[in-house]
């Protein structure tokens, strides 16, 4: 079942690696990631403290949890 979650995990980087390039090689069509994360702290500045929580929660709960 770990094999799974692996390939998952690698599908989700991947993808995300694949957006990134298409945005860089066209700026005019779509944002990179962090032009979206600065636009939306503009907009709602509490979402990156809300983003930075959740994170924090999985942190947590991956890593230093028993």
């Amino acid at each position: 079942m770990e094999w799974e979650w692996a390939l998952w995990f690698l599908l989700v980087i991947v993808s995300l690696l694949a957006l990134e390039a298409y945005a860089l090689r066209h700026p005019d069509r779509m944002n990179t990631l962090s032009e979206t994360v600065s636009s939306l702290g503009e907009r709602f500045p509490l979402s990156i403290f809300i983003i930075g929580v959740g994170v924090g929660i999985l942190s947590y709960h991956f890593w230093a949890a028993p």
